[in-house]
């Protein structure tokens, strides 16, 4: 039986890339799709359709929806085409993404706002009514795409960056609350060859970062496979798969504890306030 029997996904920018490769692979799993981007490819067609129409080929089910999900009616509008379609909303896929990469000091204010508004407004416009469902109707799965510039930084990304470190904050709270409701949360940090990044790459390299790698990632992710798991972070490509999270040092007594503190006494102590280890950096998510 197919990992996803009887199971709702939706994607939001799913119309190419990541997206577009969850969504054939979660269809020929057993998911119905609901496969959101706004994108047209260069004859003004929707990319969303021409993902559906390749699901549909292939003998699974799926729709498209086209609408901009940065507004709360957007939002509202997505699970209203899930439920009129397939009459469920089992699986939430927030892929949705833009980049507007400048060094800080040349970035503008539509910059950030254009990519806070489609990384992370959208996750908060589509996930609240797609969580309020799954709290009714016994829960469901929610993955959010952070980056491990958002975790680690990069140099130029800082609108970016901030947009998907927002998307790891967020999931860590809706693992919290949604935990007594049966809805897993999972935030995913991936990294693919892509339209830009794949002319850099030889063809060895472009056949290790292939999206197909990750999207096994994802269904383990929202099928059983990965049982009653939520709230952690996996770096996922296909040269490895590991998951993030934060690490504390040994830490020295607060001021508020009675005990001798001020500046430089934490100087004196550092080696106990930070962590020996060099902080992992970009490139790091390279081997």
């Amino acid at each position: 039986m197919a990992l996803l029997e009887g199971k709702v996904a939706i994607i939001t920018g799913a119309g190419r890339g990541l997206g577009a490769t969850y969504a054939q692979l979660l269809a020929a799993e057993g998911a119905a799709v609901v496969v959101n981007d706004l994108g047209r490819d260069e004859n003004g067609s929707y990319t969303a359709e021409a993902v559906v129409a390749a699901v549909r080929e292939a003998g699974g089910r799926a729709v498209a929806h086209t609408q901009d999900i940065s507004t709360a009616e957007g939002g509202q509008s997505l699970l209203a085409t899930a439920l009129g379609e397939f009459g469920r909303a089992d699986i939430l896929i927030n892929n949705a993404g833009i980049l507007r990469d400048k060094s800080f000091l040349k970035l503008e204010e539509g910059d950030w706002d254009a990519v806070i508004k489609v990384n992370l407004k959208s996750m908060y416009a589509v996930t609240q009514p797609v969580f309020a469902w799954m709290k009714e109707n016994g829960g469901g799965v929610i993955v959010n795409t952070s980056s491990t510039s958002g975790l680690v930084g990069n140099f130029g990304q800082s609108n970016y960056a901030a947009s998907k470190c927002g998307a790891w904050g967020f999931s860590n709270v809706l693992a919290i609350e949604g935990a007594k409701f049966g809805v897993r949360v999972w935030t995913l940090a991936p990294a693919a060859v892509s339209a830009l990044t794949a002319p850099l790459m030889d063809e060895a390299t472009k056949a290790q970062m292939a999206p197909e790698h990750v999207a096994q990632v994802v269904l383990y992710m929202v099928s059983e496979l990965s049982g009653q798991r939520t709230g952690h972070c996996l770096f996922a490509s296909g040269q490895s798969v590991r998951e993030l999270k934060l690490l504390s040092a040994e830490g020295i007594p607060g001021g508020g504890k009675n005990a001798a503190f001020d500046a430089h006494s934490l100087a004196a102590a550092e080696d106990k306030v930070f962590r020996p280890e060099a902080a992992l950096t970009i490139m790091d998510f390279a081997k």
